[in-house]
C-alpha cells in the first residue's frame, strides 16, 4: 500500500501539500497587475494605514557605521519596500522576495520611480527555502504573504535562521474580527461583495473566493503566536487593527 499523501488547506479545498504553492502562484499571475488596486478597493485604503504602521513599528534608522538590511518576503510589489526605504531615507537596503514572477515584475518596475530605487533588489525565492546565508538579515517582514505558504512552520523557521541576532520579524495578516457585530458585517462583505469586486476589477473573481476563504482558515491569534515561538522567537507580541481585522505580530531573535 502507498503511503497517504500530506494534505493541506487552499481556502476550503483539501489538496495535497505540494500542490498548494502552485495553485497559490496561478492566483497571484493572474492579478499582478491590479493587487495594489483591489487592495484599495477591498479595505477602503485602510491597508495602507496598516503598512504605514508596521513599517512605523519597524522604525529602519536613518544612518549607521554598518548597513540595515531588511528581507521583505512576499513583497512583489514592493509597497512595504518603499514605505521601509523612504521612512529610513535610503539608508535601509530591502531585498523583495516572492516566489511569483509576476509580482516581482511589477515591484521592480515601479521601483525605476522611487526616489531611493537603488537600495531595493528583487529576488524570486520560495519562503520555505531562501537562498540567503544565515543571519544576513537585521528585519524580516512579510505582510499578507504568511497565510499563502504551505508550511507556514518551515517559513518561520527559515525567517529565524537569515535574521542577525538582535533581528526583527514582522508579520502583517489577516486576523479573525473579534468585535461583535461586525463581525457579521465583514463576514457577509467578505462573501457577497469581494468576489464580486474581484471579477469585475480583474476579470476573475476566482483569486478572491480565496482569498476569503484562507482568510478563515488561518491560525489564531494564540494559535499563530505559539508557532513564531515554536520557530524560536523571543518576545512575541499581537497588535490587533480595526477590530482585528488585521494584526501586526512582532518578535526578536535573541
Amino acid at each position: 500500500m502507498s503511503e497517504a499523501r500530506e494534505t493541506t488547506h487552499f481556502g476550503n479545498r483539501q489538496v495535497a501539500l505540494e500542490e498548494k504553492q502552485g495553485l497559490v502562484n496561478a492566483v497571484f499571475h493572474g492579478v499582478a497587475d491590479r493587487y495594489d488596486l483591489m487592495n484599495d478597493l477591498m479595505s477602503g485604503g485602510v491597508h495602507r494605514v496598516w503598512k504605514d504602521a508596521m513599517v512605523a513599528n519597524l522604525a529602519p534608522p536613518k544612518k549607521g557605521t554598518r548597513p540595515y538590511r531588511v528581507l521583505d518576503m512576499a513583497g512583489g510589489t514592493g509597497d512595504i519596500a518603499e514605505r521601509i526605504i523612504n521612512a529610513s531615507l535610503g539608508y535601509a537596503e530591502v531585498t523583495v522576495s516572492d516566489i511569483n514572477s509576476d509580482m516581482l515584475r511589477v515591484g521592480e518596475e515601479r521601483a525605476r520611480s522611487w526616489r531611493f530605487g537603488s537600495q531595493a533588489r528583487f529576488v524570486e525565492a520560495n519562503a520555505e527555502e531562501l537562498p540567503f546565508e544565515d543571519e544576513s538579515f537585521n528585519a524580516y517582514t512579510i505582510a499578507f504573504g504568511i497565510r499563502n505558504v504551505p508550511r507556514i512552520d518551515k517559513a518561520l523557521q527559515e525567517a529565524h535562521r537569515v535574521l542577525k541576532r538582535g533581528g526583527r520579524l514582522l508579520v502583517l495578516e489577516f486576523s479573525q474580527v473579534d468585535v461583535p457585530g461586525l463581525d457579521r458585517i465583514y463576514d457577509m462583505f467578505s462573501d457577497r461583495l469581494i468576489p464580486p469586486m474581484g471579477r469585475v476589477v480583474t476579470g476573475d473573481a476566482q483569486p478572491y473566493q480565496y482569498l476569503v476563504e484562507s482568510i478563515r482558515k488561518f491560525p489564531s491569534p494564540s494559535a499563530f503566536t505559539a508557532m513564531i515561538s515554536a520557530a524560536g522567537f523571543k518576545r512575541v507580541t499581537h497588535t490587533p487593527y480595526s477590530g482585528n481585522i488585521a494584526a501586526l505580530f512582532g518578535a526578536w531573535k535573541i
